[in-house]
């Protein structure tokens, strides 16, 4: 432990004698298909035991150095980040990333763990292994829930977005076995598999939603079932997947230094693919991407059909890890140049126009409608007598965020809290908006946090409302699910946004409350109520994400360092130029 001045971060650790060699030996070139064809092969899953004593992640190794924007440097001792005054003292937390680690799931732990007093810290690690799903002997993610006492139904499957975490977790405990292997079976889903709902075909770079190992025990095979959305509730496919894919293998490269997978021909052509289907050239006249209702983590239909923020977040940020991984290469160079395009008007078409705060706030109350022209100020014609009552108590003075989505002659001024976490940490918000964003989560502690963290949403959608727009969804009634829940998972992006903006207090005050009851409560899903008191009506136990991300937060704040792997500083290339609204027709 160390302590830290407001105004300074001294994050360099001395190094150890350790042979940097090591990495070498663990970064070869993987073929993607040494495991045959998915679709011909066969299923089970099974389940890793716990192995004891609980992870360590103090372990220090040499630093690597690495091509320009994807530098890796050596882990650091756990520390505890105890004051910081903004987000500049922590420049070098991103800029020099936390641990660089060897592949490999047989890395040697220390036998004293520095959580061994938190039982909880132990119990999560034990029911996060057996979690652990194998295909042909090898790990390759983790089942979304282990409630035995419910029906299955996909929750056996190996979500994407649920997976992430998990893979965070492994990561800062050194373990990129589990995560390398995920990573190529859902690039050989990608590439491989059929993707068709009736008479249609999906986009070659859709990323599945699950997959599912299932084992045949007379052949002794296994066999991968995908799912792209043809199975799921409403049949959307998920927009979010490839997204999280593309930041995900950022992370593990920063993590173990292993250029490697991320240099593979089949990576490469795996992130073209998804930014192709991004990118594309159609009759959008906004940088934003249009999506379907249920197509991310709020996989219900919950009104946010249009331009949700948190698909726009996640795409932000995506853009941003792609750019630092393509090789500028034949087709790449074309596509890096789209992709800086594309950062450059997303960046300010979301920090313009999604942003709320009071005088924001009051200058829509104001809006003028029926404006023609470039010169127009309310672009989108949006009608003030169509702004919620709740909103103008909701608004504090200090403090502002990203709404939930803004369309022609529509804004959803609901608060998400996936999309504001997502925009911190990608710096897809302005210092300003980063800090504004901490503000009105302490300033509304009770409404965003309650007493179980986080709010996935606010407010909930009650009467006429909530039959209108969930179609009288029996599953999310107000203050539940994804209508108002609580979601533990949520923890580990809120604490990384906390560390980010300089504010691992109010992370802590978080996780003080999470504590108090998760672990008791059998690690549910959800909660519901408005201050998030009641496990979900229909909240599975032992949900493998709200395991994860209790661990991810954990070791974010023991040791701050990792941050690195999952956070972007600004880019002075995307940063807008200070232009008027009214002059920005062209952008």
């Amino acid at each position: 432990m160390f302590s830290i001045t407001p105004l300074s971060l001294d994050l360099l650790p001395e190094k150890n004698d350790l042979n940097p060699a090591h990495s070498e030996t663990h970064s070869g070139k993987e073929n993607l298909q040494e495991n045959g064809d998915m679709s011909k092969s066969e299923l089970s899953f099974e389940f890793v035991k716990s192995r004891p004593p609980p992870p360590t992640i103090g372990i220090d190794f040499d630093e690597f150095e690495t091509r320009s924007g994807l530098s890796v440097q050596s882990p650091r001792v756990p520390r505890m980040l105890e004051t910081v005054r903004s987000s500049d003292c922590l420049e070098g937390l991103l800029l020099n990333p936390s641990p660089s680690f060897k592949s490999g799931m047989d890395t040697p732990r220390s036998e004293v763990s520095c959580f061994d007093p938190f039982p909880m810290f132990s119990e999560g690690w034990e029911l996060l292994r057996k979690s652990i799903v194998k295909f042909q002997g090898k790990p390759v993610g983790t089942i979304a829930a282990s409630d035995h006492s419910e029906e299955a139904l996909n929750y056996d499957q190996v979500f994407v977005r649920d997976f992430v975490p998990s893979a965070l977790a492994f990561l800062m405990n050194n373990e990129p076995e589990i995560v390398k292997n995920f990573l190529c079976q859902a690039l050989r889903l990608q590439s491989n598999w059929e993707k068709r709902i009736d008479n249609f075909t999906l986009g070659k770079g859709a990323m599945p939603a699950s997959f599912k190992v299932i084992h045949d025990s007379v052949k002794q095979k296994d066999r991968v079932m995908a799912d792209f959305g043809e199975s799921a509730i409403g049949r959307v496919a998920p927009v979010d997947s490839g997204f999280w894919w593309i930041i995900l293998l950022r992370a593990y490269t920063r993590s173990t230094g292993d250029l490697s997978l991320a240099d593979s021909p089949d990576c490469q052509r795996g992130i073209r693919l998804v930014l192709s289907l991004c990118l594309s050239e159609g009759f959008d006249t906004f940088p934003t991407l249009l999506c379907a209702d249920g197509c991310c983590m709020v996989d219900r239909r919950m009104g946010i059909y249009g331009y949700p923020i948190e698909i726009q977040a996640l795409f932000y940020m995506a853009l941003r890890c792609a750019k630092l991984m393509l090789r500028p290469q034949g087709d790449a160079k074309e596509l890096l140049e789209r992709i800086d395009k594309r950062l450059q008007a997303l960046n300010f078409h979301i920090r313009s126009y999604y942003w709320l705060d009071f005088q924001q706030l009051n200058d829509v109350y104001r809006y003028k409608t029926e404006e023609y022209s470039h010169t127009a100020v309310n672009k989108f014609n949006v009608i003030p007598d169509s702004i919620p009552d709740w909103i103008f108590e909701f608004m504090p003075m200090k403090g502002g965020y990203f709404i939930g989505n803004v369309s022609p002659a529509c804004m959803d001024f609901r608060w998400f809290c996936l999309g504001n976490c997502v925009a911190i940490l990608s710096s897809l918000a302005t210092p300003e908006q980063e800090q504004s964003i901490m503000d009105l989560l302490e300033e509304r502690w009770s409404d965003l946090v309650g007493e179980m963290p986080l709010k996935i949403a606010y407010p909930a959608l009650e009467g006429h409302a909530w039959k209108i727009v969930t179609g009288c969804d029996p599953k999310n009634t107000r203050w539940s699910y994804h209508n108002g829940g609580s979601w533990p998972v949520l923890i580990w992006l809120f604490t990384a946004a906390c560390i980010k903006t300089g504010r691992p207090q109010i992370a802590r005050k978080a996780m003080e409350l999470l504590e108090s009851r998760l672990s008791k409560d059998h690690w549910p899903e959800y909660y519901d109520g408005k201050l998030g008191r009641f496990i979900g009506k229909q909240a599975r136990k032992f949900q493998t994400w709200s395991v994860a991300g209790y661990l991810v937060a954990k070791m974010l704040l023991e040791d701050p360092s990792h941050l690195g792997m999952i956070a972007l500083e600004d880019e002075k290339k995307t940063k807008s130029s200070c232009m008027p609204r009214s002059q920005s027709w062209t952008f």
